[in-house]
This record gives C-alpha cells, structure tokens and sequence, in this order.
C-alpha cells in the first residue's frame, strides 16, 4: 500500500500473517507437551515444521476461498508437514484449537509488532513537538476561528496543544496494550471442552509461550479488544491529521507562515517547477480521511452471531492492519514534517498587522469594558473596526479619536493594547505545563 512504512508493511504482510500463525500453532504444541496434553516428541516435530518457508502462500491463499478463511488450508498442510517428520506425530497438530484461535492470536502478534513501530514514531513526534514549541513559545502569529483571524497566539503554544494531544494518546496506548496483548484459547465454541480439565492449564501455558497475558475467557465473539485498538489508532490518526491540516493551511501562498522542510524532489509538481508542495501533510491527511471509514468496520463487525460470525469476522481481518498502516504513516509524515519545520515569524507578524489592528478588538473591549461597561465598550471597539476597514486605518488610530476611548485610557495603554505579546494570557504556561508534565 502507497505511503506505509516498510517496517509495517512487513509486520502485516502475507508472510508475517502465516508466520505469526505458525508461531501460535508451535507454541501450542509446547504448551500441550508442557502440560501433558500430548507427547513431547510431536511437539518438537510440529514446531519443526512451523517455518513459514516452506508452505506454498499462493497455494493456501487459493484454498482459503473455498474453505473460508486461511487457518483451514494452514493446518492441513502443516499437518502433512508434520506427517512426514514423524507420522506419529501429525494427530496431534492444533489440538484442541480451531481456527478462529489460531488467527485471532495471530493477529495479535501482529499487532504487537506494528503497535512497537507506531509508538516510536509517536515518541519521535512527540521530541520533535516538544523542541518546535518550546523554541517559539513567543513566536506571535495570528490565532483563526472559522478560518478568520481572532487574536494572537503563538506558533509554541499551538504547537503545545498537539503535543499534549499526542502524550494522551501514548497513554491511551499504554492502556490498550494491556487489554489487547492477551491469548485467544477457546476451541470450536469458546469452553475448551476438547481439553478436558487440561484447558486452563494449556491456556496459561500457551500464553506464557507466546508473551501474552491470559485473558479472564476467550474473546471469540466479544471483539471489544480489537474495536478498542482501531479507535485508539483512529484517535491517534485524528490527531496527527488535526496537526497536517494546520501545516498545510500555514503553508499557503498567501498565508506563508511555516513550511515543510525542502530536499531534492520533495513536493515537487510534474508541471509546475516553482511548487513546493506539502507532501507531508498530504500523506497525514489521506490516512486521517480513511481510517474512519475503516474503524467503523470494525465497530460494525463487533456485532456478531452466538459463537462465531458469518462474514463479520473475516471483515476484521484486513481492515485492523490497514488501520496500523495507516496511522503508522501519518505519525511518519507529521514527524518527518516537525523535526525540519520551517518558520516565517515575519511573516506571521505581518499579517498580525494585515488588519490593521482588528486582531486586537478583544483586547481593546476587555481594556475598555471597566470603565465603560462591557456592552458599551463591545459597541464602541466594533464600529472602530467598521470605520477603520471603510477608511484604511489603523483601529488604533480611530479609538484614539474617540472620545469615551480617549478618555478611559491615554494613549500610551492604548498604543500597548495592539502589542500581541502583551496579549498572550496562559500562553507560558500552558506550554510550560505540556512540557513539564510529559510522560
């Protein structure tokens, strides 16, 4: 797929899918061996034969069409494989198990590996976040409300906001790790009974096998766990697509206030020679526009029949890897585009003054509102800014020759009403709170 990291590609590609399978299918038998279940020697023999390499993907892809899933045609020919290392110990291949065990433990092995490579990213993001807002924690630029200017901000302080963004969604990692990072042992309806009295016990040591926890009863038909991941990286995607929109938007021609770092052909355009494209912000942006899409899938295919779905648990199986993918990229992009970020602060500050002085209205009436009265000074400030935009004048100016204006303050507090940097509340700190309090 366009965009997705290496590393993640790998972690969900096909391989990886029947390796992680593989993996689940030995630690099964070491399990079983373990705990008496079956002999030591056809676990040693099954294991053997569990190395991806030597199954036919294209072949068991075929088979999976007609048997309904890919577990099926897996453990026909592992057991084949098994049969030919010790053909007594071919009977004892997935004991006990049934497919959606093997797949849905499989899956979660997956997704450990890929939750590894979106943490290091978002760390990565969150270090290059925390040196861009502290560096211009007094970098003024004008703040927009319904893509219009408001009041002054500071590029730090917005910069702060994502940050603290991202370090709860580390958190919301860390918590969903500790749901999602279980074994699912249940066998053909969830109660083991093909086990015996054995279950708990080959449960316990499966998971010990494999690094995984054990969770309180297979999860077979209850996919909370997986919802939980997809809209946990859904909220991460958001997030990093909330931070490429800003980029982006500051980027434009006429805005020019920040830019994505330049390199030889980097957001370069086929026609057009002059334009630097914001290639990062673009991928972010894609992510963020499918991934909804793709975790109201998985909500919808939470809803599933007695003891196994029909249709909706196939569902889940590409779209939760497409999900990782997706957000891996977009933490990709957004971090690449931090940690080389360039800032106009100039330019900021010229359009700080693109209005002539309407960016400080607030300020103005919060200054007037005292004396005057907060509904009277709200009236005074706002036919100030009508007269200045008719006349092309500084709003400064007009109050200055208002009299109830002239009167409620002299013309040096009224000159320091348009200074942005003495217009910043909490800025510090709320920065100061982001940075301090990371986790």
């Amino acid at each position: 797929m366009l965009f997705v990291p290496p590393a993640l590609a790998k972690a969900f590609n096909d391989t990886a899918r029947i390796e992680r399978m593989l993996e689940f299918e030995a630690a099964l038998a070491r399990a079983e061996a373990r705990t008496g279940v079956i002999p030591g020697a056809a676990a040693e023999a099954i294991a053997h034969a569990c190395r991806a390499e030597a199954y036919d993907l294209d072949a068991l892809h075929a088979a999976a069409m007609d048997s309904g899933n890919l577990a099926i045609p897996l453990v026909a020919a592992l057991t084949r494989r098994v049969g030919d290392i010790d053909a007594d110990a071919k009977g004892w291949v997935h004991w006990g198990a049934t497919s959606q065990d093997v797949i849905d433990t499989g899956l979660v092995l997956q997704l450990r590996e890929g939750l590894v490579f979106v943490e290091a990213e978002l760390d990565r993001l969150r270090e290059a976040l925390a040196t861009q807002a502290d560096a211009h924690r007094r970098t003024v630029m004008p703040g927009r409300t319904w893509l219009q200017q408001a009041s002054p901000v500071t590029l730090g302080g917005k910069l702060a906001a994502c940050l603290a963004a991202f370090d709860r969604d580390r958190a919301r990692l860390d918590a969903l790790k500790r749901n999602l990072f279980v074994v699912q042992l249940g066998g053909a309806a969830g109660n083991l009974a093909a086990l015996g009295e054995r279950g708990i016990d080959v449960t316990r040591a499966l998971a010990a096998e494999l690094k995984l926890d054990v969770p309180p009863t297979p999860w077979h038909t209850q996919r909370d766990r997986l919802c939980e991941c997809a809209s946990v990286l859904g909220i991460v995607t958001a997030d990093a697509g909330k931070l490429a929109r800003d980029l982006a938007l500051l980027a434009q021609t006429e805005v020019g206030e920040a830019f994505e770092p330049s390199a030889p052909g980097r957001g370069g355009s086929s026609t057009m020679p002059q334009k630097r494209n914001p290639v990062g912000a673009a991928i972010a942006l894609s992510a963020a526009t499918r991934v909804p899409g793709l975790v109201a899938t998985m909500l919808v295919a939470a809803v599933q029949e007695h003891e196994r779905g029909l249709g909706n648990w196939p569902a889940e199986w590409d779209t939760l890897p497409r999900i990782v993918e997706l957000c891996g990229s977009a933490l990709v992009a957004v971090a690449q585009v931090l940690s080389g970020l360039r800032v106009d602060a100039q330019r900021m500050r010229a359009n700080i003054e693109l209005t002539q002085g309407q960016l400080f209205a607030e300020a103005a009436q919060m200054a007037l509102a005292p004396k005057l009265g907060r509904d009277v000074a709200h009236g005074l400030v706002a036919e100030a800014c009508r007269r200045a935009a008719s006349e092309g004048r500084h709003v400064r100016d007009v109050l200055a020759e208002t009299p109830p204006a002239r009167e409620a303050l002299d013309r040096a507090a009224l000159t320091a009403l348009f200074d942005p940097q003495q217009y910043l509340g909490s800025n510090d700190v709320y920065i100061d709170r982001v940075l301090r309090n990371r986790g």
